[in-house]
């Protein structure tokens, strides 16, 4: 199964895609989409658009494992992320990609078995879980294989695989 990892974002969204047999996770690819900040809106969530319809045409996921907005501090940044949320979410629709969606308690709850913790415990998981200590150097990227692998795990909890 291949499962698409997303961390939504307006200026950087990170994406990745693992490959998920029995109990093998291998990193396909990764990488980001990263809009420009002194861009009007709408551009943006244009090129947020067009790249992924790219990438969903290039690798064609089985699955999306997607971060969930459930509370933000930063109260500038919640809608620009929403929306370009819900860009995503309408390109992985019209694509017919199966949708799971996890908050980042949940992601970090399933890969390090406390839901608060921190950065570096995430990414010694996801280089334990891919068994290698290569992790892309942009946080969001290491953040949306952290979400697929979560994915991985909470499918053979659950028995949800599509």
């Amino acid at each position: 199964m291949k499962i698409l990892g997303i961390d939504p974002g307006m200026a950087i969204v990170g994406y990745s895609l693992i490959e998920f047999e029995g109990d093998n996770i291998t990193l396909l690819t990764s990488g980001s989409i990263q809009t420009e900040k002194g861009s009007r809106e709408s551009a943006r969530l244009l090129e947020i658009f067009n790249d992924m319809t790219t990438l969903l045409e290039n690798f064609k996921p089985d699955v999306c494992a997607i971060e969930k907005l459930f509370f933000f501090r930063n109260q500038t940044t919640v809608m620009p992320v929403a929306h370009a949320r819900g860009v995503i979410l309408t390109v992985l629709e019209k694509f017919g990609v199966p949708v799971f969606e996890y908050t980042p308690m949940e992601v970090k709850q399933v890969l390090t078995g406390y839901g608060r913790a921190d950065k570096k415990e995430v990414e010694q998981m996801v280089k334990l879980a891919l068994s290698s200590d290569n992790l892309p150097k942009l946080d969001d990227t290491v953040d949306s294989i952290a979400i697929a692998i979560c994915h991985t795990r909470s499918c053979v909890n659950q028995a949800v695989m599509v």
